[in-house]
């Protein structure tokens, strides 16, 4: 490591000559200057760390040269020192971004401190990080080995992604392959688990399920309607939970987050299944039989997610709760969007709001299409950094600011999440077999059983039957289901690229928030 670079601009220099001393013998390499100008002279021409400098100084006092040393390299860290603790004083040095602030007399421990946290915080916690994940990594395989239930999936997939998102602050690309390998081993186990259950809690006879697409509205958004208290229902498409903690601080300014917990998306994980049901509180085996008309199979033509509202108001009529007065929102696109943020005030006389916010699944399909996107969003990182960036300055988050002082409920959720795929899958099928990549139905379908987890009658996984004979096909791990016909082409250009569908812990366990207003 190289040695640190500090400047200490002082007028009385000569009585810090042991402080100095200490920080030399710590291995800093320090200059002096004993006025403002020459310490702005010298930043210009030297090369410096950290800028340690007193506040009372004659001709230019610290504030001053503070300014002047951020407009020529506004990166540059600096620890101001002053007997002065009043107040306003703090406020305007906070002001001028400085990363730390002393009171004299100060002890060479406190500089050290400072200059610790400043210079070496990046690879303290970097190694601190992966110390901790060293020891994490034990108990998160006995936990795998140990049969979790479907709540034991919960937490681990919970802890594996606090972990992902710890990594990031570890410069070890060893740690995080071992990270990687042990969440795809997560994946391998969570295929064999819900391949073994999922049949059991979608059955009619199921008597112990956890708490599903199909099941949410009922479990986690009825039980918080309030009288005189509006209820907003925010469900943002696709949103992983990784996805939710890199917009959590986000919410966290604005409202008071009381319940950060995670549910079951239904197979297929995609929209027009997953939402459907949410809405309808119903699996779309039963949504089929009883809204004929509106349900359209994957292989039909015409909007899959029209209906929402229809499902949802007979939802409501159903569990007794009729006579409730609500909205419902979906934004598409940014004008719609607009609108929500001209109107969400008039949306607070009623019961309950339902917005549905299209982005981060668009964003998914657009990352497979464009190839600037797949730079920007070119692995998990910056994928949650974009939707990180998109939330931040988007209507949704400008509309809900401006409803954050009133008395308010509000849940957020998701519909499904997404996974990166890396492996092709061979799959054969006739004219009438979609063309998801990562789940198929048709009627001749030829694949590789270990591959996929199929359901040869529809029905046990609580999905209609599109046509005689059909069977459903579900993708395992981070595969994608490819034709052989232009195979190779075809891998290519998908491989990489988020896809929902299947069976992963990213696509099937997410996230269900509940707060209230500060």
């Amino acid at each position: 490591m190289s040695i640190a670079k500090l400047l200490w601009v002082d007028d009385e220099i000569d009585s810090l000559t042991s402080q100095i001393m200490f920080l030399e013998n710590k291995g800093y390499e320090v200059q002096t200057k004993t006025n403002g100008f020459d310490a702005v002279e010298y930043i210009k021409e030297n090369i410096v760390d950290v800028v340690l400098i007193d506040e009372s100084m004659p001709g230019m006092t610290g504030l001053q040269a503070i300014q002047q040393i951020k407009e020529y390299n506004t990166t540059l860290p600096v620890v101001l020192i002053t007997k002065n603790e009043a107040e306003n004083l703090m406020d305007e040095a906070i002001g001028s971004q400085i990363s730390d602030y002393l009171i004299k007399p100060v002890n060479p421990n406190q500089v050290l401190l400072s200059l610790k946290k400043i210079i070496d915080n990046k690879r303290l916690v970097a190694e601190k990080t992966t110390l901790a994940y060293q020891q994490q990594f034990r108990n998160l395989f006995m936990a795998l080995n140990d049969n979790p239930d479907y709540n034991g999936w919960m937490e681990i997939y919970k802890k594996l992604v606090y972990w992902e998102l710890e990594m990031k602050k570890s410069d070890s690309p060893e740690m995080q392959e071992v990270f990687q390998t042990q969440k795809n081993e997560a994946n391998t186990e969570f295929f064999k688990f819900i391949s073994k259950n999922y049949a059991k809690w979608v059955g009619p006879k199921s008597s112990e399920a956890p708490i599903m697409s199909n099941t949410l509205m009922k479990f986690k958004v009825f039980p918080h309607l309030e009288k005189g208290t509006p209820l907003f229902f925010v469900l943002i498409d696709n949103l992983r939970f990784d996805q939710w903690k890199a917009i959590q601080p986000i919410f966290a300014e604005s409202f008071r987050i009381h319940e950060e917990e995670t549910f079951y998306a239904i197979l297929p994980t995609a929209t027009q299944y997953a939402r459907n049901a949410i809405f309808a509180g119903m699996l779309p085996v039963d949504i089929e039989k009883q809204f004929a008309a509106q349900w359209k199979n994957d292989d039909e033509e015409g909007g899959k997610n029209l209906y929402e509202e229809d499902f949802f108001k007979a939802q409501l009529k159903r569990l007794g709760k009729g006579d409730l007065k609500y909205s419902y929102t979906k934004i598409t696109n940014n004008h719609d969007g607009q609108k929500l943020v001209d109107n969400i005030h008039n949306m607070l006389t009623n019961d309950i709001n339902i917005i549905v916010y299209n982005f981060v699944d668009m964003l998914s399909h657009a990352r497979t299409e464009m190839e600037v996107l797949k730079e920007l969003a070119g692995d998990e990182t910056s994928y949650r950094s974009i939707t990180q960036s998109w939330f931040e300055h988007s209507p949704l988050h400008a509309a809900l600011k401006k409803i954050a002082d009133k008395k308010i409920n509000m849940i957020v959720a998701t519909d499904h999440g997404s996974v990166k795929v890396r492996t092709a899958a061979k799959v054969i099928g006739d004219k009438q077999t979609t063309t998801n990549l990562r789940y198929k139905h048709g009627r001749n379908l030829n694949y590789e059983p270990k591959e996929v987890l199929a359901f040869r009658d529809p029905r046990e996984a609580g999905l209609p039957v599109p046509n005689v004979n059909s069977a459903f096909i579900f993708a395992k791990e981070d595969l994608f289901l490819c034709y052989p016909n232009n195979y190779n082409h075809y891998v290519n250009y998908y491989r990489n690229t988020f896809q929902h569908g299947g069976v992963s812990l990213e696509e099937m366990i997410v996230p269900v928030v509940r707060m209230t207003n500060k």
